[in-house]
C-alpha cells in the first residue's frame, strides 16, 4: 500500500468535491471527506473515509483533524444556488460564512495552516470588462456572491493573524462529469443549464431559456464552461503549491472561451441525436450577458490548462452520466 498525504475535504460528497477527491487520490493524496450529506451523496465518496458532520460543529471538526492529521483543507461545503440565496440569505450566511468561521477556528486551534477555498466568479458581480481578470473590483449582486467574498476577506484576516495560507479558486461554470462515469452531477433541485437540457431531451419537457435578446451574437447569454475534471486538476495543483511553500493567491478557473445557450442546445442535439424542446422565458434579474474568464494567473501559478473543457467533451460526459442515472432508476 502506498503512503498517501492526508487532507480534509469539506463537502467532498458533492459535485465538484467528489471529482476533486478522485483526482487527489490519483495523485498520492488521501481525501478525508467531511460532509453532512444534505446535498452530497454517500455513494460519491469512493476514494477515502467519510465523516458525517456539520460544518458549524467546530468541536467535531477539531476531533476529525486530530484523528486524521491532515496537512491541508480543501473547503467546498457551502450553499450554492444563486436564486435560493435571494430568498434565504440567512441560511447562506449561516452555512457559508459562520460555517467557514468554525472551520477556520478549528484549523487555528489544531495547527493546520493551509486551505484551498472553493470560490466563484459571482464575487465579481456584473463585470466592467471581459474577459474577467482577478484584479477587477468585486461587487457581488446576490447573497451567494456576498458570502463567498466575505470568506475571501476572512482568509486574508486569518493569514494576517494566524499565518494560515490560502488558495482561492474562483470557478466559472462547472460542467460535465467524470470521463469514467463513476461520479457526476446530481442536484435536487438542479440549478445548472446542461443537466436540465439533457433532462429535457429525455423527458420531452421544454427547458426554459431565460432571454434571447441579450447583446450577444445569437441573443442568448454567453458563459465560460469548464469541465469538472479540469477543476479537479487545478485543486490538486493548488494544494501542492501551498504544501511546497507558496504564498497565498487567488485565481480564476475557466477556459477563456464563451459559449452561448443556443450553442449548448445545438451541441446537445449533435451528441444525443435528439432535438431539445425549449421555450423562451423572460430574463432573470441580474444575469450579465457575458461572463468569460481570463486564466493567465492560473496558468502562471499552477501550470494549469484545461484539457477536457471543449463543449463536445463536456456534453458527452454529462450525457453518459445522465443515461447511467436513468438506467439505474429504471432497473
Amino acid at each position: 500500500m502506498p503512503d498517501y498525504i492526508p487532507v480534509l475535504v469539506t463537502g467532498g460528497a458533492g459535485y465538484v468535491g467528489s471529482h476533486v477527491c478522485k483526482a487527489l487520490k490519483g495523485n498520492g493524496i488521501l481525501p478525508i471527506t467531511y460532509d453532512d450529506l444534505s446535498t452530497g451523496h454517500k455513494e460519491a465518496v469512493l476514494w477515502g473515509p467519510l465523516v458525517c458532520g456539520d460544518i458549524a460543529d467546530r468541536q467535531k471538526l477539531e476531533s476529525v483533524i486530530r484523528e486524521y492529521a491532515p496537512v491541508a483543507v480543501l473547503h467546498f461545503a457551502a450553499r450554492a444556488y444563486i436564486g435560493e440565496s435571494m430568498g434565504k440569505p440567512a441560511e447562506y450566511y449561516r452555512t457559508n460564512v459562520a460555517g467557514t468561521l468554525s472551520l477556520l477556528e478549528a484549523m487555528e486551534h489544531t495547527g493546520v495552516k493551509r486551505i484551498v477555498f472553493s470560490s466563484t466568479c459571482a464575487t465579481y458581480g456584473i463585470p466592467e470588462t471581459q474577459p474577467i481578470t482577478e484584479d477587477q473590483i468585486q461587487k457581488p449582486i446576490n447573497p451567494y456572491g456576498h458570502t463567498k467574498l466575505t470568506v475571501e476577506q476572512m482568509l486574508q484576516d486569518f493569514e494576517s493573524a494566524y499565518s494560515i495560507k490560502s488558495a482561492i479558486l474562483r470557478y466559472f461554470n462547472a460542467a460535465g462529469a467524470d470521463p469514467e462515469c463513476e461520479i457526476g452531477e446530481d442536484h435536487d433541485p438542479e440549478p445548472h443549464l446542461i443537466p436540465n437540457v439533457l433532462s429535457a431531451v429525455s423527458n420531452r419537457s421544454p427547458v426554459v431559456i431565460h432571454g434571447d435578446d441579450y447583446p450577444t451574437p445569437d441573443g442568448t447569454c454567453v458563459r465560460d464552461y469548464v469541465h469538472v475534471s479540469d477543476l479537479a486538476s487545478a485543486h490538486v495543483a493548488a494544494v501542492r503549491s501551498l504544501l511546497s511553500g507558496a504564498d497565498s493567491f487567488s485565481c480564476n478557473l475557466g477556459t477563456e472561451r464563451g459559449v452561448s445557450i443556443r450553442e449548448i442546445l445545438t451541441t446537445v442535439e449533435e451528441v444525443t441525436g435528439r432535438s431539445v424542446p425549449h421555450q423562451i422565458g423572460p430574463r432573470r434579474p441580474g444575469d450579465p450577458a457575458t461572463l468569460v474568464a481570463n486564466t493567465a494567473r492560473a496558468k502562471e501559478l499552477l501550470g494549469w490548462t484545461p484539457c477536457h473543457s471543449d463543449l463536445e467533451t463536456i456534453i458527452k460526459t454529462a450525457w453518459s452520466w445522465h443515461r447511467r442515472q436513468q438506467n439505474k432508476c429504471a432497473a
